[in-house]
């Protein structure tokens, strides 16, 4: 008996083997035509803003100098200033080291001359200091004022009678022991101006003569100045007074004009700019005092030496940033220091800065500013 075939069946597996090719062809046309996947590139670093190189703060000092109310190493503060006794007569200009001094003091001596006590609170710094000259009684009391150590050359016999009987410590360069070693004779100064013009000391050679323990140089404890200080001490209620004129004698005649830029009266003295040797600079100070006093000659002095009457008080005049009010001063001992006070009783504000006062007679010298 025959089997009969199954109809269809090799129309079925061409069918299915068409469409097994069919779906092979799909997928190959997919994969030929697929886009690449692209690897993202990394975002560029960001641009770095330049950055502006910061200027340093200056530096400054964390001390006050009481002397002038300025920043100054706290190692300097409670220092026993330095006074100093400088020849100013017309012949032994220029004078060295004076633009360095926190205060100049100018008082009269005797034969219508000035000299000036220059008062540093430290000698760091500080070259050649001179000409040096003699000790006068009121010198010392302005030294004393501020506990200072005090370097001369002679005296009048009052003065070492004073030096001796007050315990002044002092450096002499006529009648000193080893301390006559810091001082010398200018050999040009000597040849031009004389003798008596020549001597000469400096910062080093005091503080290294001090660096010997001769004496005491800081101040005790519980020592405390009482000036104050303001950033900018013009009276706002003061008169105009760019030009100050002060004659102390018919041989010396002071000038203070009154300098805008540097906010500072710059000195002149005989006619000519007041400048110190050791820069040709001239000498320019914040504050400016006028004090008036009793100045007399001593009776039966045959060389005409002065009284000069500073323990008490009186008035003066206060000249800074081109402005002048009526001040008072006062001085309770020879120990105690100057005190000025506003007209008004109120306590005289000094500019930060370096200070020249003058002490005259208004009986002898006159003073005079205009704007």
């Amino acid at each position: 008996m025959k089997i009969p075939e199954k109809k269809g069946g090799d129309g079925m597996k061409k069918r299915l083997w068409a469409i097994f090719l069919a779906v092979m062809m799909l997928l190959t046309a997919a994969g030929c035509g697929a886009k690449p996947v692209e690897e993202e590139e990394p975002d560029p670093a960001p641009m770095e803003e330049p950055v502006e190189p910061v200027e340093p703060e200056p530096y400054v000092p964390a001390g006050t100098n009481p002397l002038t109310g300025m920043p100054m190493e706290p190692v300097y503060e409670k220092n026993r200033p330095v006074a100093v006794m400088l020849n100013n007569l017309k012949a032994a200009q220029p004078q060295l080291g004076v633009s360095q001094a926190d205060i100049i003091y100018e008082v009269p001596a005797e034969g219508g001359i000035t000299r000036m006590l220059g008062v540093f609170q430290t000698l760091e710094g500080v070259g050649d200091l001179g000409s040096i000259r003699s000790a006068r009684p009121y010198y010392l009391e302005l030294a004393l004022g501020h506990d200072a150590l005090f370097v001369h050359a002679g005296g009048s016999p009052q003065a070492y009678q004073d030096i001796s009987a007050w315990d002044v410590d002092n450096m002499d360069g006529v009648n000193g022991g080893s301390d006559a070693k810091i001082f010398w004779r200018d050999a040009e100064r000597r040849k031009n101006a004389g003798y008596e013009h020549s001597l000469l000391t400096s910062g080093e050679n005091i503080l290294a003569y001090l660096d010997q323990g001769h004496f005491r140089t800081e101040h005790e404890e519980g020592y405390e100045t009482s000036q104050l200080f303001t950033e900018d001490g013009t009276p706002s209620d003061g008169a105009q007074a760019a030009h100050v004129t002060l004659r102390f004698s018919q041989y010396k005649t002071g000038q203070f004009d009154y300098d805008a830029e540097s906010g500072r009266y710059l000195v002149s003295q005989y006619g000519a700019a007041y400048t110190d040797g050791n820069t040709g600079e001239q000498v320019g100070v914040t504050n400016l005092l006028v004090l008036e006093t009793s100045i007399y000659v001593i009776s039966g002095d045959t060389a005409g030496r002065l009284s000069v009457k500073l323990t008490g008080s009186g008035e003066g005049t206060y000249f800074c940033g081109g402005k002048a009010v009526p001040i008072t001063w006062s001085k309770a001992d020879r120990n105690s220091p100057l005190v000025y006070h506003r007209a008004d009783g109120t306590p005289l504000a000094l500019g930060k800065g370096t200070s020249y006062v003058c002490i005259m007679s208004p009986r002898t010298s006159t003073l005079s500013y205009t704007e």
